[in-house]
């Protein structure tokens, strides 16, 4: 049958914890605690990414980097990030149950998919012991893919490699890629979808691209909204996206959109 057999999803800023809030506030701590203050653009740049590869990205960025060598007269190491790692996962594991609310329209949609036969798979740049945390939460939120997988299953091949997309396909049984759809809120989600071979999608109302609390966006007028949506769109579509939904009671009709253009003969990335 030529149509969506499967939907991928990212999991913080796409389906739970609007604005991808709880990794960021992590990383902005990690590194106040060895002296160094990185913006909040800085924190969110490598979002989507394995957490201790978006520890080690930061720690790159030359103004991060010269700040670090003028503090500790060296440049950063493995054992520097490993430290960071470990403050970043104590942290980060004591807030994350805070953070496992669906984001509006996850739950309608999920409903939807599964009501047409699609299953639901989901990727992610958190750990195993980080997941287990945020999938009862969800779970007992209403939100429960068909299954889950971390780097850690993919001998931490995080984002932008297709790995943890192939080990879902691998579970849930899809054959081929090109009917296979994966939706995230990072630029490193979009780029895991191309590479993978699958549609990638990007959403952007709650997205860490967009970088708001549900609070924050809601009091935006609606030109600001409209605006705020804009740029996401052009980031995700200069990323490779084949398509931006603004949220995600859009992307029923996304997929009926896709659903056409398989029939037609047409598969992702043309």
């Amino acid at each position: 049958m030529k149509r969506v057999e499967g939907v991928i999803f990212d999991w913080a800023g796409t389906t739970v914890d609007f604005g991808c809030i709880a990794p960021i506030n992590a990383f902005i701590e990690i590194f106040k605690m060895v002296g160094i203050d990185i913006t909040l653009e800085e924190a969110r740049e490598p979002m989507g990414m394995l957490k201790r590869d978006h520890i080690k990205t930061i720690l790159q960025m030359p103004r991060i980097s010269k700040l670090w060598e003028k503090k500790y007269g060296k440049s950063f190491d493995e054992k520097d990030i490993n430290k960071l790692y470990s403050k970043f996962e104590k942290i980060l594991m004591e807030s994350l149950s805070q953070y496992t609310d669906p984001i509006p329209y996850v739950l309608e949609t999920v409903e939807f998919l599964r009501e047409q036969g699609i299953k639901i798979g989901s990727t992610t740049g958190y750990t195993n012991n980080m997941m287990k945390i945020v999938v009862k939460g969800a779970k007992d939120k209403g939100y429960s893919p068909d299954f889950w997988v971390t780097p850690d299953t993919t001998k931490s091949y995080g984002r932008p490699y297709p790995y943890m997309i192939f080990r879902n396909m691998e579970a849930l049984g899809l054959l081929t890629t090109w009917k296979v759809v994966k939706v995230g809120d990072t630029v490193a989600d979009i780029k895991e979808g191309v590479n993978s071979g699958v549609w990638s999608v990007g959403v952007a109302v709650g997205s860490s691209q967009m970088g708001v609390n549900i609070e924050q966006f809601n009091s935006l007028s609606k030109e600001d909204k409209m605006n705020m949506v804009q740029k996401v769109k052009e980031v995700f579509l200069k990323a490779g996206a084949d398509f931006v939904v603004e949220n995600m009671s859009e992307l029923p009709m996304l997929i009926e959109k896709i659903n056409i253009l398989i029939g037609e003969g047409k598969r992702p990335g043309i």
